[in-house]
């Protein structure tokens, strides 16, 4: 990562690959299977090529592989996925420190992500992210 000073303390580098592909974890101190499960660890990918599998699997597709995408991924088939494209790795990893503290600030909408909610899970992220209760 070429600016680690800019992403945000509740954020951490799970993994920088020499593909330039990174994995930040949200809170992995929280999510750590006991009081809530693994799977829904907050995590953000940056990756060359399109995502379209589940965190661990396959990184790429061959349609998009020479562009860059971020995925925020709440569970293994909850995301957020905007179709952005990025010429370049930097520009993917601005938005990605971009994305990374929007969601540590409260910013982000997960709760609208979800078809089935899951209370406890967003009552906890809200208490992680600083949500008020009347901005739900």
């Amino acid at each position: 990562m070429t600016d680690r000073s800019a992403l945000p303390e509740a954020w951490t580098v799970w993994a920088d690959g020499d593909d330039g592909r990174l994995v930040l974890a949200y809170r992995p101190d929280v999510f750590d299977g006991a009081a809530f499960p693994a799977p829904c660890l907050p995590t953000l990918y940056l990756t060359h090529g399109r995502r379209t599998r589940r965190p661990g699997r396959n990184p790429t597709d061959t349609t998009a592989a020479e562009d860059w995408f971020v995925t925020l991924y709440l569970e293994p088939e909850v995301t957020l996925e905007d179709g952005r494209r990025f010429d370049t790795r930097e520009e993917a990893l601005e938005y990605a420190v971009d994305l990374a503290r929007r969601f540590d600030a409260g910013e982000i909408d997960y709760r609208g992500l979800y078809q089935v909610p899951r209370e406890a899970y967003f009552d906890r992220l809200d208490e992680l992210t600083g949500r008020a209760d009347d901005e739900r």
